[in-house]
């Protein structure tokens, strides 16, 4: 039985889908299909290879910034983590799938990496599984397989595979067949992708790879060995903290940042063995909002909903509410998209425009393209309900058993109080739980920390005060995960 290693890709910052995917809560992240984020469904698909395969525990490349999102995300979908290899910059997905084959070497074994972007949706999961079987088969006799997807319209978006049947086919009993990669085009216009439709044997490139660990090194050491060596010096230079590993802060710096495809995939046809699975199984990238209007179930007049929504006289267009009642009126081909801070419209054709906006908020040094106004934590969440002159009020909850860091604030003072659950307050040498309805006030300069010694979730209000009320006014003293000062 063939030993594989599941290798999750979970970069990205999905910037065409603001306002819903931001840096601190990128789309990956995001239940735009379902009740599983994409990120639980490409685990949960990984993980059924098991019954088939010899499955290693899932190896997670992810950003430092979002290790504890990912490991929350698979506790909730009862999934278990082998190792998250944590970027602290991002480099594309070469460094990222080097880091993962050094990783999966290190059991003395040479696995098969099945290796899979994080932020796709996938409607049929036999046939997913069964392409990736036989795909499985190839790379454990050496060979480089990628994952193509049939087209069904001239798409301008993708790169393109094309491939023909091998001289040899190779085939699962006449299901699917193994094709062999003549050559990787660039994404075409929109005549040239029609006329690929037509004629027949080009893909789409889906950014799927299944191939063994020294497989790929051997091929980063033949087309970038500046890569390799790079990544190998910050690897080894590196520490663990139990699952989480991080290679060297300064070290990966230098990285060139370049993609999986550029770096290697392309330069293969014709001097490594490479070939491709078609894969016809309900892919979408979900890349930008008119993807996601494509995916999902529509009324009679095409429209797509998720929330509070209501329309009258509207066709072809999607509406996302998340936090209050959105209604349409006598609208066509619209994206509208509603957070509790931020609210797009866009037409339906425009929607790949999307990140003009987010490069203008970044521009102007605006929090929206970053962080929702509920921010997720390691230990639960808060949610910053409102803010003026000197005063922010948020909503914090804490997880059962967990606990903020120990810690003081130079410029704000924080009045606390209990709605549900139970609070252990530690301000100053003082030690107190408090109950529903029971309050404290943590004076300018204290050092504190709120903890939920109970077994249900701790909500609090929090009133802050002061000259300066930003995240980054946080002395740490203490901290169980690890983080220094936010």
């Amino acid at each position: 039985m063939i030993n594989i290693v599941p290798v999750i890709l979970c970069g990205g910052s999905g910037t065409r889908l603001w306002p819903l995917s931001r840096a601190g809560f990128p789309k990956q992240f995001l239940c735009l299909t379902g009740n599983n984020s994409l990120f639980q469904q490409a685990a949960q698909r990984l993980s059924g290879l098991g019954q088939t395969h010899r499955l290693s525990p899932l190896l997670l490349v992810c950003n430092e910034e979002h290790r504890f999102l990912a490991a929350e995300q698979l506790r909730e979908a009862g999934l278990a983590l082998g190792a998250a290899l944590l970027e602290p910059i991002g480099r594309n997905t070469a460094p990222a799938l080097t880091l993962a084959a050094l990783s999966a070497l290190q059991s003395g074994q040479d696995p098969v990496m099945v290796v899979t972007p994080a932020d796709q949706a996938i409607t049929d999961d036999h046939s997913f599984t069964e392409a990736i079987g036989l795909a499985v088969a190839r790379a454990a006799q050496d060979e480089i397989v990628i994952l193509g997807i049939t087209p069904d319209r001239p798409e301008t978006g993708y790169g393109y595979i094309h491939a023909v049947p091998a001289q040899t086919p190779h085939s699962d009993g006449g299901q699917q067949s193994v094709l062999q990669v003549q050559r990787f085009v660039e994404k075409p216009d929109a005549e040239t992708a029609q006329s690929y439709l037509e004629k027949g044997g080009y893909y789409w490139n889906a950014g799927m790879f299944v191939l063994k660990a020294s497989v790929w090194l051997k091929a980063l050491t033949q087309f970038r060995p500046d890569i390799l060596r790079a990544t190998e010096e910050a690897w080894e230079q590196g520490s663990a903290d139990g699952a989480f590993v991080r290679p060297h802060k300064d070290l990966f710096d230098t990285i060139p940042a370049e993609s999986i495809d550029y770096a290697v995939i392309e330069h293969c046809p014709g001097t490594v063995p490479i070939s491709m699975v078609p894969l016809n199984a309900g892919w979408s990238d979900l890349g930008a909002w008119d993807a996601v209007w494509n995916v999902l179930p529509k009324d009679e007049n095409g429209n797509a909903y998720a929330g509070d929504v209501l329309t009258a006289n509207s066709r072809n267009t999607l509406v996302h509410a998340s936090s209050r009642l959105v209604g349409v009126v006598g609208v066509d081909d619209l994206i509208v998209v509603e957070t509790p801070d931020a609210v797009l419209v866009a037409h339906r054709n425009q929607s790949q425009q999307v990140k003009n906006i987010v490069n203008q908020l970044d521009a102007q040094g605006r929090e929206e393209h970053t962080l929702h106004r509920k921010v997720h934590r390691p230990w639960g969440w808060y949610d910053s309900v409102d803010e003026g002159g000197r005063f922010k009020v948020k909503r914090i909850q804490v997880n059962p058993k967990a606990s903020l860091s120990l810690q003081k604030h130079h410029h704000r003072a924080e009045h606390w109080v209990v709605v549900s659950g139970t609070a252990e307050i530690t301000c100053g040498e003082q030690i107190v739980l408090l109950t529903e309805n029971q309050s404290t006030y943590i004076p300018l300069g204290e050092v504190h920390r709120l903890a939920n010694p109970g077994n249900i979730p701790l909500e609090i209000i929090e009133v802050q005060s002061g000259s300066y009320l930003g995240e980054d006014d946080i002395v740490r003293l203490e901290d169980d995960y690890g983080r220094g000062k936010e």
